[in-house]
């Protein structure tokens, strides 16, 4: 194929599962001979969360106090002015990966900036307002291809919407995550408060969808056996709003008389860079991810490459590309379950086992893999391209 120049959109600048997605992915496609270029709307101009092999551009961005309908549109409008000319939209394919750049997108294509675009699904959101619904359909719907990084959305998008989807998967950069320890081990833990433990890890803040709650719940029984046991909530960067799902996780820790803070047993870490998770999931006894809704859960090759047993949910996506022996799935639904596996977890022969099974599960999720994934599709949008726009 000839040297493609990509646009990538994503929905910020944070350390997200998606933006993560969207970097490395161009990375990959970098070192495929294309120019991927990732886009982000920026308002605080600090550029994205970690340094990248592959250009990246801070779309500037207004600074937004109203509702989260408020912060969206604005994106959307930020990407519109970012590329309200021909000569920035001097792009071979467009790829967004979120409601907010697919709708921009879509409103270039009927100005007649840009012929089409592709569109990456990695989850479905259930939004109570019926706008943000309607900018997350419309993003689906105005593709011009659909990717999803597992078959479960696939398979939803083909049943609901009547339209198929390739799968691209995901991957695991192994130069970033392994096991092997490192001088930055000590300093994070150091930094955060961290005792000999045992520690479980969640990643994605105190979020409904990743199941906060259901992590307390368990983590809560495992200090009935542990009580020195530590709970770190890492991430929690998110263009919507959690705070009433955030009030009953507080509420739910002051029950349990968690007390939240450094050295506390729940570390609350906010934004982690990504030089020091590698070090955060060897300092866990194991990671915490039973979610409710997941596109594929990055975080969870993440941990397994760094040595780390992974407790997920028993449904897709984790079913997809885990075996019974690579992770211990749990009902998320059942905080019991999730405190067993919590225990299990710490046994040295499920920790041996595990760990065990773990090279061979992430050496199968390659970011290069990935990005070949990715070609069919822009090679389809480049022919759209080349042919004649009729009025």
């Amino acid at each position: 194929m000839t040297a493609l120049r990509i646009a990538v959109l994503t929905h910020s600048t944070n350390p997200r599962g998606g933006v993560a997605h969207c970097l490395a992915l161009a990375e990959a496609l970098c070192a495929l001979g294309h120019e991927a270029v990732v886009h982000a709307p920026d308002p605080a101009g600090r550029g994205f969360f970690r340094d990248a092999a592959c250009p990246t551009v801070s779309v500037a961005a207004q600074s937004v106090a109203g509702s989260t309908v408020d912060l969206v549109r604005a994106r959307i409008n930020d990407y519109l002015r970012h590329f309200s000319t021909p000569a920035a939209c001097e792009f071979d394919v467009f790829h967004a990966h979120d409601g907010i750049g697919g709708n921009a997108l879509a409103t270039l294509k009927h100005r007649r900036l840009i012929p089409g675009f592709v569109r990456t699904v990695h989850h479905i959101d259930s939004f109570s307002d019926p706008r943000l619904a309607e900018w997350q359909d419309r993003s689906i719907r105005e593709a011009a291809r659909l990717l999803c990084v597992s078959r479960a959305w696939a398979d939803w998008i083909r049943d609901d919407l009547g339209t198929e989807a390739d799968v691209v998967g995901n991957g695991v950069d192994l130069s970033v995550y392994g096991a092997e320890p490192s001088e930055a081990d000590a300093a994070v833990r150091e930094s955060w408060g961290l005792g000999p433990g045992p520690l479980i890890l969640a990643v994605g803040g105190f979020e409904e969808r990743k199941n906060t709650l259901g992590i307390i719940e368990g983590f809560a029984r495992l200090r009935s056996l542990y009580p020195q046991a530590q709970l770190v909530v890492a991430g929690g960067a998110s263009l919507l709003d959690h705070a009433t799902y955030r009030a009953r996780c507080r509420a739910a820790l002051v029950a349990h008389r968690l007390a939240v803070g450094p050295g506390g047993a729940v570390v609350e870490t906010g934004p982690v860079p990504q030089a020091e998770m590698p070090a955060l999931y060897r300092a866990a006894d194991a990671l915490a991810f039973p979610s409710w809704n997941e596109g594929f859960g990055l975080c969870v090759l993440e941990a397994m490459a760094c040595g780390t047993p992974a407790i997920v949910s028993r449904q897709p996506p984790f079913t997809e590309y885990l075996a019974a022996s690579d992770a211990l799935f749990v009902d998320p639904a059942d905080p019991g379950a999730i405190a067993d596996a919590m225990a299990d977890a710490l046994a040295p022969g499920t920790r041996a086992r595990l760990q065990a099974a773990a090279p061979a599960r992430v050496a199968a999720h390659s970011w290069r893999a990935c990005a070949e994934r990715h070609l069919d599709a822009y090679a389809a949008c480049v022919r759209t391209r080349q042919e004649p726009i009729h009025a």
